[in-house]
């Protein structure tokens, strides 16, 4: 079974990205991992995050939006997902861990 990896990304990687990483971790055929792309990230986007992944999911359109402008030419051959999950929910917030199963679940069948 080929695995496939899958990069979650959010502002300051507190929230959401950390979430749906703990949510999609240990399920057969995966690997997952997770960062932020705001300067003041708790764990900040680097580039050989980018360079593992196979699927990377973003929270938000500014996130698509800054990912292409820092990291473009990484980014080639990448399937960018965006699931516009704002910032409204704590971790492990049972309406965030719903929306991330309904959103994220068929991007990875």
């Amino acid at each position: 079974m080929t695995l496939r990896r899958v990069l979650f990304l959010c502002s300051r990687h507190r929230l959401r990205s950390p979430t749906a990483a703990a949510l999609f971790a240990g399920r057969p055929g995966l690997e997952v991992d997770s960062a932020g792309l705001a300067d003041d990230a708790d764990t900040p986007l680097d580039a050989e995050q980018l360079d593992w992944a196979d699927l990377v999911v973003v929270m938000e359109r500014q996130h698509a939006r800054r990912l292409r402008q820092r990291f473009a030419h990484r980014l080639k051959g990448k399937r960018v997902v965006t699931l516009d999950i704002p910032d409204d929910y704590d971790f492990m917030q049972p309406e965030l861990v719903a929306l991330l199963e309904r959103r994220v679940g068929p991007l990875l069948r």
